[in-house]
């Protein structure tokens, strides 16, 4: 497959080099950032890519072998606890399987909140992940995609980013002068940080976000159970029982958010796999990924 490539690329691991189209810089001029070096961090550890201190944001474009007319699109945000990010089996890998399906993949390099880099962290992350959306939907004709068939999906704090897109696409917090419609179509959040209440919340991924000394307000701004309205995406989730680091509660008040708003949802509970398992989950013969295959059938996403 021929690589194409845009000028000043951030350079790719020898994984994304083999399957990646291109890589496009969210920005010209970084917005909310302060002057700073970049220490971008990449190690490899267990087979899994881990990005961390990312400052430079992009998104890494993966197209299907035959586009014969316009599909759909994903927007895929990696997760880690806003802290890094698990790029290869909650990234790259997953959007290889999309492109498999015909549909085109994005995999998100988000800034990580940091008060070095940023003048507000708790809107950097949305910032990137407006900025997504805004660009694939700018593109749509020239990449072949639907423009009313953009998604975007989240692992664990990366659900939280996606279900913040989700929720928030009314508040842009980035230049927006042509208003293009920064709402994700639908959403795929697999064990997604939710809620940043108390009793629920991952509390790494809510401090490195909003910080330890946040307002009740703002744990409210960025719970998004509590963010829903009929305008919100259709969700697919995907949880297991005995994820310790995430409780399960997340998905199901998201879910029951949306059932109360009357947006069409899917959920699937797994009683085992714990947190992190990416596209497998080894305690059961079930494939979420054949569920959420279906699912993109179902409401003609596939």
């Amino acid at each position: 497959m021929k690589r194409m490539l845009l000028p000043g690329l951030l350079l790719l691991s020898i994984y994304d080099c083999l399957l990646a189209q291109e890589v496009i810089p969210l920005y010209d001029k970084i917005p909310n950032s302060k002057p700073s070096p970049d220490k971008e961090e990449r190690v490899t550890t267990d087979n899994i890519l881990r990005i961390s201190k990312v400052s430079v944001p992009a998104l890494t474009m993966y197209v299907p072998p035959v586009r014969n007319d316009k599909k759909a699109a994903i927007i895929i945000c990696p997760g880690g606890g806003y802290a890094r990010l698990a790029a290869s089996h909650e990234g790259s890998d997953v959007a290889k399987v999309f492109t498999e399906w015909g549909i085109t993949a994005f995999v998100l390099k988000y800034r990580l909140p940091d008060d070095t880099i940023m003048e507000d962290r708790s809107i950097g992350p949305l910032q990137d992940a407006q900025r997504a959306l805004q660009i694939v939907r700018e593109n749509a004709a020239r990449w072949n995609i639907d423009p009313g068939r953009i998604g975007i999906m989240g692992f664990s704090a990366g659900g939280h980013l996606a279900a913040t897109a989700s929720t928030h696409f009314n508040k842009p917090v980035i230049g927006n002068q042509s208003n293009i419609s920064l709402r994700p179509d639908f959403s795929i959040l697999i064990y997604p940080v939710i809620t940043f209440t108390d009793s629920l919340t991952h509390m790494g991924s809510r401090n490195n976000l909003i910080g330890k000394a946040a307002s009740p307000e703002k744990i409210i701004e960025y719970s998004n159970e509590m963010q829903v309205t009929s305008g919100t995406p259709p969700a697919f989730l995907v949880h297991a029982g005995d994820d310790r680091t995430v409780k399960v509660h997340n998905s199901i008040r998201y879910y029951e958010a949306l059932l109360k708003n009357n947006v069409p949802a899917e959920l699937h509970l797994y009683p085992g796999g714990g947190h992190g398992f990416g596209m497998n989950n080894k305690t059961t013969g079930d494939k979420w990924m054949e569920r959420l295959k279906n699912w993109l059938q179902s409401n003609a996403l596939l």
